[in-house]
Parts: C-alpha cells; structure tokens; sequence
C-alpha cells in the first residue's frame, strides 16, 4: 500500500469528436462527448488519481471551473484519511456554504463533486494496488458506510439500516463470486442512435448478436412518430423474439404523447422504456408507470442525487435504477443510491457517462456485496481507444478488470483538452 497525499489537483476540460450520427438522441441532436477530468497527483508515490463527468459540449468549461472551486479543500490531504471517512468529507463538499445555493445538490456543483469523487476513489485504488472492485469488496460493512452519505434518507436508510443491509449479504458473497470469473453481461445501445438510418440499425444489431449481446437498445423520440414505430419493428426484426430489446425516448415526449406512443411500442414486447418524459416529472413517471403495465419505465441518467431517487422509488415511478456516478456525486452516492434501491426491492441498470468504466466495477459489488439480481450494463464504445484500460467487453460480457484503480485514467487529457 503506497502512503500518499494529494499534492496537486489539475482539472482539464477534454473533448472528443464523434463519427458522424453516434451519441444522437431526440433532444441531443449532434453530441460532443465532453469530459471534466480531474486528476490528483501525489508528489512521493508519482501516483495520479483520475476522476471524471459527462458533458456534451461548451458547458464542459463551466463543470471545470467548479472542479477547481470545489477540490481545493483536498490539498494535502492523504488520500487514506479522506477515504477514511469520506461521507462526511462528501456532504461538506456538496453543502459549501457558497456554492450550495447553486443546486443544491444538483446541476454543474454536483458534476464536479462527480468528478472529484470518482478521482478519489481511482487514486485511493490505485494506493492500494487494486482494482476498485476488488477494494470496495475488502471493506468491512463499517468502512464501507463511512464511505456514504446518508443525510435526508433517514426514514428508509440510515446507517443501521445500511450496516445490516450488508452484514445480512456477507454470509452469500461466496454464491455470487463466479460472476468475476464469467463477466458481468452488457447490452449494446450503439446500435440504435437516432440519426442512424434503418439498414444500419439493421446491420449493427446483426453484428451485436453475432458478438454474443443478447439486449440492445433504440433511440426513440424522433419529430415523426411514424419514423420511430418503423425503426422499432426494424430492431425487433433484426434481433429476433429471444433478445431483450429496450426503447429510450431522452425526455422528448409530453405524458400525453407518451401514453400513446408506449403503448405502440409495448407491441414489440420491450424490456423497458427509458426516459419516456421529462426527468423532473415525478407524477408523470408515477402514471405512466401504473397506466401502461406491464410495460416497464426505466429512468435515472439525470435524477441527479439520491433524494430525488428516493422520491421516485417510493412513489413508485420507475422499475430500473438508471444511477449514473458520473450524474451523481460520484462513487460514494452511487453506492448510497444501489443500497436504496436494494432496501426498496429495484433492480439498478446503470446508464454509462463513464462508457462503462467504472461502472463495470460498481456492478460487480452490487451483484456480490448487495445481492442484487444479475442484470447487464450498457455498452458504449466511442471513448474505447482513449482509456489507459479500455472496458474489455467479449462475448458480449463485461471481463472483470485486473489493473488498479477505477479504470479512469486517460491515454493523453493534453491531446485532446481545450484551453
């Protein structure tokens, strides 16, 4: 175990182009995938943690410049201590006294927090010369609650609640193991972008299968509804009656709108609809989730914190956990949310701001160390060639990650970082 402090935080604001119709949706018409890095250097050990977020395009400046305001408080902080109890070092981050009123809890303060978070745990990782999965396994449930943040979750999640949610899985870890050795299963969503015509649709989901997914996913929410019922029939065709296929509409539809055009798709038997109207919308989600059973409402990518979550799961407005840690204040809220979620009995299907980089090791402990039933994580592989160690995804499964770290660091943030 390497004793380090961080020495420096540099934040870089770093772009990548996209091939032409990838990362389309019906409200993200021509993405740029954008991420806010940070990275906290240590001067004795040459460790480097490496953190990001999700932007797609100009407001990446403005998660950067927040980073910077937000990390200065971990200057010379060792990097054991802090994790030591990193839920209050969380909370006193997100509740700044200045910055606060900005959200709370919520919008570009919360994605530097994201951020920040996920660089503190790769660096943390990293210290220890082990892959994130495999420390967040080695945790006790006590030093894995010190990690979290339970504030305004008392009344269905405290921190015994918590410890014996834990305790309770730590007697079957051991039935749940093989998955390290089998891989966590994926599902594709770049064979579906909305700009994508129907013969590429057709020709991506052909090439998925034959590369062993088994769930794919379409983009939905076009200004021609005929267009999007088209295209649907065209992905279940290709993918045949055995695949889980799941429509995802990125907010675009009115309720009224959705009930209809649900209700259409439900059709061609989906696993899910993700994101069938505003992500604000609670009563929204509430009736079409009790209106158009048994179709299945999956939402989170922008539920930005753990309330909100809690709102939406007792409320019963979805049925998949979409929690993202690049959306969230990073690892530790995600681990807070998946432990909700567990104590109310839903399943989380994170969505990927990471591309699947540090999720793939999240997954891992919330199938081993929270029992939660095998599910799959999203696939997107734009950023692939970008990473030091790019997610390795064979026969369509997630292969568990052997190197240190969170999977986070970048081949070269210079290169491609605006100014």
């Amino acid at each position: 175990m390497a004793s380090c402090q961080i020495d420096q935080v540099s934040v870089f604001d770093v772009r990548y182009p996209l091939p032409p119709g990838a990362g389309s949706d019906a409200v993200h018409t021509n993405p740029e995938y954008c991420l806010a890095v940070t990275q906290l250097r240590t001067a004795q050990s040459s460790l480097a943690g490496t953190g990001f977020a999700l932007t797609l395009g100009a407001g990446n400046r403005l998660v950067c410049d927040a980073i910077r305001l937000l990390a200065r408080s971990l200057q010379g902080q060792p990097i054991e201590e802090l994790m030591a109890g990193f839920g209050a070092v969380a909370k006193k981050m997100a509740d700044d006294p200045e910055l606060r009123w900005l959200g709370p809890h919520k919008g570009v303060i919360h994605l530097a927090l994201a951020s920040i978070t996920n660089a503190c745990f790769d660096l943390w990782a990293r210290s220890r010369s082990v892959p994130l999965w495999r420390l967040l396994l080695d945790l006790t449930p006590e030093q894995v609650v010190r990690l979290l943040d339970l504030s305004y979750l008392d009344e269905v999640l405290d921190e015994n609640a918590a410890l014996d949610l834990l305790r309770r899985n730590l007697i079957t870890r051991g039935e749940r193991e093989a998955i390290l050795a089998a891989g966590y299963p994926g599902y594709d969503t770049s064979v579906g972008w909305l700009a994508y015509t129907d013969e590429k649709v057709s020709e991506l989901t052909r090439r998925a299968l034959d590369q062993g997914f088994s769930a794919l996913k379409l983009k939905v929410g076009s200004a021609d509804p005929a267009r999007d019922l088209r295209r649907a029939a065209v992905l279940r065709e290709a993918a045949g009656d055995a695949a889980s296929i799941m429509f995802d509409a990125n907010q675009q539809w009115t309720v009224p709108v959705a009930r209809q055009m649900c209700a259409q798709l439900a059709r061609l038997s989906p696993r899910w609809i993700e994101e069938p109207t505003h992500p604000d919308d609670l009563m929204g989600h509430v009736t079409l989730a009790r209106e158009l059973m048994p179709v299945k409402i999956a939402t989170g990518e922008h539920i930005p914190n753990r309330v909100v979550f809690k709102n939406f799961m007792q409320a019963g407005a979805m049925h998949y956990v979409q929690a993202d840690c690049t959306r969230l204040a990073g690892v530790s809220e995600f681990l807070t949310v998946s432990m909700l979620a567990t104590q109310l009995g839903l399943p989380v299907v994170p969505h990927v701001g990471d591309m699947g980089q540090i999720h793939q090791h999240l997954v891992l402990f919330n199938h081993i160390a929270l029992g939660h039933h095998l599910l799959f994580l999203e696939h997107i592989p734009h950023l692939h060639q970008h990473f030091e160690f790019p997610a390795r995804v064979e026969g369509g499964r997630y292969r568990t990650p052997q190197e240190p770290g969170a999977s986070t660091a970048l081949r070269d943030p210079f290169a491609h970082s605006v100014a």
